[in-house]
Order: C-alpha cells, then structure tokens, then sequence
C-alpha cells in the first residue's frame, strides 16, 4: 500500500515563484520559521506552525515509564513533558500550489499559544492564500485541518478549492472509533469536534480518493493506514530527486523504536507497520524525508544502523 509505482515527474516549465524562496525573518521572528527545498522541478517549502506541547507518554504508552524516561535524557529532553513540532508544506508544481496539512489554527479554548502559527507565517513569507489551488490533508487529527477554520481564512481562499484527502479518512470521522488510542482528557472531544466543523465548512471542497491520487505533475498521495485509517504520506519525484511527507507516519523516537505506541494511533500495530516499512523503503532510496512532528525543518534521509534506524538532518542551504 506505500508504493507508489511509476511516479509522474514534473515538466520543466516550472517558473521559480519567490514566495517560496527563503526572505528576511519577520520583526515578530527570533528563528526561522520556513525553510525552502528543491525536489527536481518542484518547489518545497515547509513552514513551522509552532509547538504543541504534550505529556511526554504520549509518544510512548506501550513502554515501562522509566525505558521511556531513558530515551528522553538521552536525547537532553525532560521526562514530564516533550514539545511536539508542526510543520506544514507548500508545494508548487506544474502551475498549481498545494498546501500540505493546515496545522492547529487558533482555538482559545485550547490554551497553546506557541502552536496555530501557519497563517501568520505564511502571510509573512508573501503567500496569498488565493494562490493555494489545492489542500492535501495526510489525515483529519485537529492539528492538520485547525488552520483551515481560523476565522477569515475560508473566505480567503479559493472558491475552486480542491481538498484531498482519502476517503477512508472521510469514512472514520463520521463515526470516529478512539478505542485504541491513549489520549490526554479532552482530546477525543475536540477532535471529533474539529472534525465535524471541518466536514460542515469544507465538505463541497473535498475530493476524496481511494488508494492514490496525482494532485499535480510528481506530487501523489497515497493512503498508508496506521495512524488513521485514512492516513496518508505525499510522494514528491522530479527529475530524479524525490521526498517523501510522511505526517504522522513517523516520529523523532520512531527511528530507535519503531515498536513505540503514539498515543495518537488509531491502530497502532499497523502504525508501527507502517513506519517501519516507509523508514525501510526511505533507506533504500536514498529520497529526502519531512514529517510533521519532527523537529523544524525536519529535511533529512534515512539510515539503518543495525536493528535501528538513523534520520541524518540535511545540512541547511543558506
């Protein structure tokens, strides 16, 4: 179900945009909050929407506390809780741009100022939201489609709008299952509602596909399972270069302990299936790896060092 055989590559008639090309930080920005790659002809950018912080079981609920607690301090983390990083990306390639994921968005409610910073932060980088032609949506978690329902963005978008997403992702959330998860208080709650909201907002926009589906020239969809049934990571090829956005098929503690249980995952032996099999066919291909909750700007490759994975962080192109 990952393969994707016999990705279209894109032409090159791609003219270079300088909305996604790095520029200057914005007064309010102390680091970085974009990062631009090229895939061949395509055009990457991801974008951080900030921070989401969580008790730090939530990465691993399947694993003796003080295992978990060991990890942590080898990675110079704290034990109680572990700041989870959202990164989206804009993606522009044969004429179309194409938002991946929309991030948190801007719920009072929820009280995590450092996180719904998506809108903000692609105004500052000069991308009109007029100019997204297509959302892809890896799933339907609060965090990928909160972005969307800030107030004054639908109507700043596109009434041509398209918004993929699998339909097995449509299918859950209308009568989610969160049987098999391990949740904070709260967070079914809300995210049975961000869902709901989304499908009443945007459910005219949906184009929902089975297995894969070719958004734009060498930019493919495909639906992995796991995480969410409909789960799903983008396929980027051009030119012979390829990256893969994996959402939330793989977490930073995913490469020394693919077997760990995200308190997220709906089905989490398949989850821990999927990730080893997407890590295992990263490896081999040698292709640029980005997921949403590794750490900002998350480009890398996979490596396998014995029974364990290796990410290997790009060195960054200033």
């Amino acid at each position: 179900m990952l393969n994707c055989e016999q990705l279209q590559q894109a032409e090159p008639s791609l003219n270079v945009d300088k909305n996604l090309t790095p520029s200057s930080l914005g007064r309010e920005e102390l680091v970085p909050s974009r990062y631009a790659v090229r895939v061949g002809e395509i055009e990457v950018l991801v974008v951080s929407d900030g921070v989401l912080p969580l008790p730090s079981a939530m990465m691993a609920y399947n694993v003796d506390p003080a295992v978990r607690a060991s990890w942590l301090d080898d990675m110079f983390l704290p034990a109680d809780a572990f700041d989870w990083p959202l990164n989206v990306v804009v993606v522009r390639s044969g004429g179309r741009t194409i938002l991946i994921d929309a991030g948190l968005g801007l719920d009072p409610d929820l009280h995590l100022p450092r996180a719904g910073q998506l809108i903000k932060r692609l105004n500052a980088a000069g991308i009109d939201l007029a100019s997204v032609t297509d959302v892809v949506l890896t799933h339907m978690h609060m965090d990928h489609i909160g972005g969307l329902l800030v107030d004054g963005v639908k109507d700043r978008l596109r009434p041509d709008l398209r918004i993929h997403v699998s339909a097995a992702e449509v299918q859950f959330w209308d009568s989610p299952d969160f049987a098999r998860t391990s949740m904070p208080p709260g967070f079914p709650d809300a995210l049975r509602s961000a869902a709901a909201r989304f499908m009443k907002v945007y459910g005219k926009h949906l184009r929902p596909f089975t297995e894969e589906h070719e958004v734009a020239p060498g930019v493919v969809v495909c639906r992995t399972g796991g995480h969410t049934p409909g789960h799903s990571v983008v396929r980027l090829a051009s030119r012979g270069e390829r990256l893969t956005f994996a959402g939330d098929a793989v977490f930073a503690v995913g490469f020394d302990h693919p077997d760990w249980h995200n308190g997220f995952e709906h089905d989490p032996e398949e989850a821990a299936r999927v990730r080893v099999r997407l890590l295992q066919e990263l490896a081999a291909n040698s292709e640029l790896l980005v997921a949403t909750h590794m750490p900002f700007p998350s480009v890398g490759r996979v490596a396998i060092d014995g029974d364990v994975f290796r990410f290997v962080p790009a060195f960054w192109d200033y």
